[in-house]
């Protein structure tokens, strides 16, 4: 008699005694997926990071070796004047997906340092990387954001977030997917 196995669809193993889960046999699946939409608009004049409010996202591992996929997409705005806005990611208190920390260098997201000095512009920004966290417990996502020099930064709305015909104001989110190793 031949056996024929298809594992396109992938293969689950029963669980063996001592292991936490089933075992996937293609690598490379989505095992879950959450994600959170924020259409509010969150700022803040501080200086120090503070997380957006509305903006993170929690994800429980099914396996120690998966690897989550993050998607962050958001815009993001400041008054005119002095200072530059910065965001960046953490997992829980961690921040992930930032620079090196050469010299006195600001490790934050790469692509949201600057902005125009017009504050009826927003800029859009968007981070996608895979995260190796190396856990089964809980972990979160967030976005925090900071001013440079006592201006504001806004997350979902033009600069000075005036009620007018020509300012705008944009949903974010943050999707996470795990993908089996």
């Amino acid at each position: 008699m031949t056996v024929i196995i298809d594992g396109t669809a992938g293969i689950t193993f029963p669980v063996t005694a001592g292991s936490a889960s089933a075992v996937q046999a293609s690598s490379g699946r989505v095992l879950q997926v959450v994600s959170v939409t924020k259409t509010d608009v969150f700022s803040t004049t501080s200086s120090s990071f503070t997380d957006v409010t509305g903006l993170s996202a929690s994800i429980t591992p099914s396996n120690s070796s998966s690897k989550i996929l993050v998607m962050v997409s958001f815009c993001f705005s400041a008054n005119s004047g002095s200072g530059y806005p910065q965001t960046r990611i953490l997992r829980d208190s961690t921040a992930v997906y930032v620079g090196d920390a050469a010299g006195s260098r600001t490790q934050a997201l790469n692509l949201t340092y600057g902005y125009s000095q017009d504050s009826g512009f927003i800029t859009p920004a968007s981070a996608q990387f895979v995260d190796s966290p190396a856990t089964t417990s809980s972990i979160t996502y967030k976005l925090q954001g900071r001013q440079t020099a006592g201006n504001t930064i806004r997350i979902g709305a033009t600069g000075d977030d005036t009620d007018s015909s020509t300012r705008v104001r944009t949903a974010s989110s943050i999707v996470l997917m795990e993908i089996a190793a």
